[in-house]
């Protein structure tokens, strides 16, 4: 009997034994294995990675900022359309007023801070959103130093001169290496390769001149201005680029012309944005009107029905480098060549 009782006995405290080390290795594997995650997570998320940006000077510049910020002030509608692509809207703490329908849940969102616009910030709003990171566009270089002492600032432009697709997925990636989003620059440049080549195709051997309409004026763009796209990425030749000082070939609104030089030129095309529009400008002729006389209908461009008043004005003005822009500016033009 005694036997049999210290069988028992042992018996019981072997299983004891097993069930305690199985115990222990949940433990070990589950809570402070999330414990050892969350720590793992809280220490990557606080640290600083290096990116190439602008500064206040104009020059590019290596940038600490840090990885994964989870509060974002934007005072640029470009940035903010890139935020918006890579699904980091809800991040977004304070922004500037947009007039894109397709960004307007972030200026009409009471969560979020009114930092001004985006040629004028207010600075007391953006300390007031208390950003870890703030986005700024050409238009607020001249505030930067200001900016950068309330948070990181990260000042990203346009290349039109290697193309506005290359342009802006190089930005792109940019901003998704701070959130560890690459991979996702990727799918959402897939097919603008394919739909420039098709663009290219169908003007090949075509000139144009590139043009903006203001105040029932029109101004001539070159080559690395605004609607650069059509020129640099889709092939046309800029007839009007001759006319402009090669040092004003970026000038973002161009220079004033008549209408005669534009039927001296005699394009095959003229694509026109309504800055009117853009900006919103009460009472301004539309650029369709400006466009419709006498002078311009003796072109080449308005005989064969190629003059072009660019769809979604303000997204070619004020949102050119974002994704969902280039989208939209690549549709404006498929629907008139394709």
């Amino acid at each position: 009997m005694k036997n049999k009782a210290t069988k028992s006995i042992l018996s019981i405290v072997a299983a004891i034994i097993v069930v305690v080390t199985i115990i222990g290795v949940v433990f070990n594997n589950g809570f402070l294995g999330n414990l050892k995650k969350e720590k793992a997570s809280a220490q990557q998320h606080n640290k600083n990675i290096t990116i190439k940006s602008y500064n206040g000077e104009e020059k590019l510049t290596d940038l600490k900022v840090p990885y994964d910020p989870q509060r974002i002030a934007v005072l640029d509608l470009s940035s903010l359309d890139m935020i918006d692509s890579l699904g980091l809207g809800d991040r977004v703490v304070g922004s500037t007023t947009t007039g894109i329908d397709y960004l307007s849940k972030y200026e009409n969102n009471k969560d979020i801070v009114n930092l001004g616009n985006v040629k004028e910030a207010d600075i007391e709003a953006v300390m007031e959103s208390k950003p870890d990171v703030i986005f700024i566009g050409t238009r607020l270089a001249g505030i930067y130093d200001k900016l950068s002492k309330i948070a990181p600032v990260v000042y990203l432009k346009t290349q039109p001169e290697i193309g506005m697709v290359d342009s802006t997925k190089h930005n792109a990636r940019i901003v998704a290496s701070m959130f560890g989003k690459e991979k996702e620059v990727d799918k959402l440049f897939k097919g603008y390769k394919e739909r420039i080549e098709k663009l290219k195709e169908a003007a090949k051997g075509k000139n144009a001149v590139i043009g903006l309409v203001t105040s029932g004026s029109v101004n001539l763009l070159g080559d690395t201005s605004r609607l650069s796209l059509i020129v640099n990425d889709i092939g046309f030749k800029n007839l009007g680029q001759s006319e402009i000082d090669p040092k004003e070939s970026s000038s973002p609104h161009g220079k004033e012309v008549s209408f005669e030089l534009l039927a001296k030129l005699n394009p095959d095309y003229i694509f026109i944005m309504d800055r009117d529009q853009a900006i919103r400008r009460k009472g301004a002729a539309l650029a369709s009107q400006v466009m419709d006389n006498e002078i311009v209908n003796s072109t080449k461009a308005a005989k064969d029905g190629h003059v072009v008043v660019l769809d979604d004005p303000g997204v070619w003005y004020m949102a050119e480098g974002g994704i969902t822009a280039l989208d939209r500016m690549i549709s404006s033009v498929e629907k008139v060549l394709l």
